[in-house]
């Protein structure tokens, strides 16, 4: 992908596409993420880390909690700001490695491993640090993200799938793995009607005890740990965690 991959890249090059591809299949699990965030918020106000077209935060402010977001990709805010309720929503343009914002949050959230998209552990220990400053000193952090799985790469740290095959179109994943690194170079490639597009994403993962270690390192402690929204016990097959800090001193 080169030097010219910025925390924007993803979300621009994917935000026409994105809602198509993700709310009709993730519509349950939106759903379920919408609950178990409410019930956290205790009545918000909320922040959504990687805020993007609204997936999460659109149906949590329908709740009556007032739902404020930061989101790198200017294109990702621009259709969420045009859906309905959209535009009440209080939603910065700026990377989330670092943020300053006047309100504090009862609850500040990521959902879809957005917490990855911080390329170096360096971002994602100063996003902690700045989740630590905004929030009340009963408020939470919230992530749903997935258990690294290295033995998903072959011997080459390579891996191609196919996500789907249709009478028009194919869609492929390759990924290229650097385990010292802990990160993934992946495109998502619709063949269509002749024509090739491509669509990148690059990670860098982090394992469950390192985040409790950022965590600890923002003055933030374990409160609660499960599978999945439904709060199964944790760990499981799903390989995904849903994990929630909250300040050491509450």
């Amino acid at each position: 992908m080169g030097e010219r991959y910025t925390d924007a890249t993803y979300g621009d090059s994917v935000a026409e596409i994105y809602d198509e591809r993700i709310l009709g299949p993730f519509e349950e699990d939106t759903a379920d993420a919408v609950a178990f965030l409410e019930g956290l918020a205790g009545g918000g106000p909320a922040l959504e880390l990687g805020i993007g077209t609204g997936r999460v935060a659109l149906p949590l402010a329908e709740t009556g909690i007032e739902v404020h977001g930061i989101d790198a990709s200017e294109a990702m805010v621009e259709r969420l700001v045009a859906k309905p309720g959209g535009s009440e929503l209080r939603v910065s343009v700026g990377s989330f490695a670092d943020f300053s914002l006047e309100p504090r949050f009862s609850l500040i959230y990521l959902v879809f491993n957005t917490f990855f998209g911080l390329l170096t552990q360096a971002e994602q220990v100063s996003c902690f640090e700045a989740v630590a400053r905004h929030l009340t000193p009963d408020g939470v952090f919230a992530m749903q993200a997935f258990v690294p799985d290295v033995t998903r790469f072959d011997a080459h740290n390579q891996r191609v799938s196919v996500e789907s095959v249709d009478v028009d179109q194919v869609t492929l994943e390759t990924s290229s793995h650097d385990p010292f690194a802990q990160r993934t170079d992946s495109q998502t490639v619709i063949i269509r009607d002749g024509s090739v597009r491509l669509y990148p994403v690059r990670i860098r993962y982090a394992y469950v005890s390192e985040l409790d270690l950022m965590a600890r390192i923002a003055g933030l402690t374990l409160r609660e740990r499960w599978s999945d929204w439904h709060r199964s016990s944790y760990p499981s097959r799903g390989w995904t965690h849903i994990s929630v800090w909250t300040p050491a001193t509450s």
